[in-house]
């Protein structure tokens, strides 16, 4: 999804130009700065102090050692590869070599992973690829581990910022998320609600629509598309105070009450919505082939199975059930 095809882009503005990568902490990492040279002065800042947030390895070579010409190359293939789980840092013995030599390295090229503070491994020598890759993953976690984390904590904060009407800051951390993982389906469902609060239907529609199939059948995705039919529903229903003044004439007209049911929904008054639906269910659960409590049960898919509301008016449905 680019360009005109975005169904994100530039929905709230000119904010939503977040990176694809996430790096160490969450924050985005520009191409190269995993690894840095060091001196014997900054060894306890480059490495010490950052190992406390982030694997830290430490690569010892010096310009006449041949063998730390071919590791090089490769260690920082690997280490840009791993997108910010390990920092890389150089450091030339034959110019800081006090720090080789309390650390006991008697040959290069020598490598060693700094974690919270302390030296934790190493390896000696112009290894093969595959094998920095391993000891890199036997360091920081497997592959994918951190960046699944941090999407999982964005998309958190995402949910909170939308629940608090933050639309704008909402919609860019999905954008990020969508653009790092395209079907990420929180983040889809999240973006559609970003639209739906903005009163962008049929973009919210867009974005779910064409999906693969697997992540179309998604609870969360389907919960926001029914919660778009429901809207689409109300809009037809009338004026919700017309309906008000004939349920305050005829309490009975259960027509009127499922109707005022369905738009209160949607204007996010949930609990006054559960209500007119079990006040209809207490007096005729016949009406509409007990449609009230089909009605209610919508509403719950659609609320979540822990919204407050889902669970207070469960708790009704349960008692007039069973008791």
């Amino acid at each position: 999804m680019s360009g005109s095809n975005n169904p994100y882009n530039g929905s709230f503005g000119n904010q939503m130009s977040a990176t694809a990568s996430f790096g160490a902490q969450g924050a985005p990492a520009a191409a190269g700065s995993y690894i840095t040279d060091t001196t014997t002065a900054n060894f306890g800042k480059d490495v010490i102090e950052e190992s406390r947030k982030q694997p830290v390895l430490v690569d010892f070579w010096a310009p006449w050692c041949g063998p730390c010409k071919q590791l090089t190359p490769v260690l920082e293939k690997v280490v840009n590869e791993a997108k910010g789980r390990v920092r890389l840092v150089k450091m030339n013995i034959d110019d800081h070599p006090s720090i080789a030599g309390q650390l006991g390295i008697q040959s290069i090229p020598a490598v060693i992973a700094f974690v919270n503070g302390r030296p934790a491994d190493g390896f000696m020598g112009a290894v093969p690829e595959s094998q920095i890759t391993q000891f890199i993953d036997r360091i920081a976690g497997p592959a994918g581990a951190d960046e699944a984390a941090e999407i999982e904590a964005v998309l958190t904060e995402a949910a909170g910022l939308l629940a608090a009407g933050n639309l704008n800051e909402a919609a860019q951390l999905y954008g990020a998320v969508m653009q790092a993982d395209p079907e990420n389906a929180k983040a889809l469902a999240g973006m559609a609600e970003c639209m739906i609060a903005a009163n962008q239907h049929e973009r919210a529609r867009e974005t779910l629509t064409n999906l693969p199939e697997e992540l179309a059948r998604d609870a969360g995705i389907q919960a926001v598309l029914k919660k778009l039919d429901q809207i689409e529903e109300a809009r037809k229903l009338g004026d919700p105070v017309a309906l008000e003044r004939d349920l305050a004439a005829n309490p009975d007209n259960h027509e009127a009450r499922l109707k005022l049911a369905k738009i209160l929904n949607v204007e996010g008054r949930r609990d006054e919505a559960a209500e007119h639906l079990l006040q209809i269910m207490r007096k005729d659960r016949g009406f509409d082939d007990d449609g009230a409590r089909r009605q209610l049960l919508q509403f719950f898919e659609v609320w979540g199975f822990k919204d407050p509301a889902t669970v207070a008016a469960r708790r009704k449905l349960s008692a007039m059930l069973f008791s």
